[in-house]
């Protein structure tokens, strides 16, 4: 896939084919971060299983892998970013799947539950996973908690993950998908860091020639 620009400087770029994986452990709210993203919020409809039922709560899991193109504009520019956007179920099985489709993602985004300290923990492990199908470049990410709704049942606190992510070269944000609270923050985050980061590599090459 290329990128489509100009670099005589033209007031509006689109650099499309970057490659996003969204990772996480399962019921974290990868899909509903995804899919709400691609509608602007509308409500959507997705397939989902039911697993399990637990103090009558219900939780559902994505059932596969899924594709999501969108264009995403690039904050204080006139530019924008194309994403393909691949959001997965949280099992081993296709995270093995997804690395096989999408050898090199471009940019991550780590997805954990403010209320499941273990979603946290198991980001390190999401996050070397991804590390590894780029080994030796820089791959711009964020680290994302997710249903900061849940006030009462909240166990990771803001700044243990953002020196979590600040350690491991991350940026950090946090939301809420049920109460369409700043889910479009990751994306727009990501696109502004792959933004800088295709500007720099252009500048080395001139200053190269």
């Amino acid at each position: 896939m290329s990128n489509r620009h100009n670099l005589e400087g033209t007031r509006e770029c689109a650099y499309s084919g970057r490659s996003e994986n969204i990772r996480g452990d399962p019921a974290v709210g990868k899909s509903a971060l995804a899919q709400m993203f691609r509608s602007d919020g509308a409500h959507f409809q997705k397939n989902y299983t039911l697993i399990q039922k637990r103090n009558c709560v219900m939780f559902f899991y994505t059932t596969g892998i899924e594709l999501l193109v969108k264009a995403v504009s690039v904050p204080e520019t006139s530019d924008s970013v194309e994403f393909f956007i691949f959001d997965s179920a949280g099992k081993d099985l296709f995270s093995e799947m997804l690395e096989k489709l999408w050898e090199q993602p471009n940019v991550l985004c780590l997805v954990y539950d403010v209320t499941n300290e273990q979603s946290f923990n198991n980001c390190a492990k999401w996050l070397e996973k991804l590390r590894a199908q780029a080994v030796g470049m820089h791959i711009p990410g964020v680290l994302v908690g997710n249903k900061t709704d849940l006030v009462g049942r909240r166990v990771v606190e803001q700044k243990q993950a953002q020196e979590w992510a600040d350690k491991h070269g991350l940026e950090y944000c946090e939301m809420s998908v049920k109460e369409m609270r700043n889910f479009e923050a990751p994306f727009h985050i990501l696109a502004k860091s792959f933004h800088q980061l295709y500007k720099e590599k252009v500048e080395t090459f001139r200053s190269l020639a």
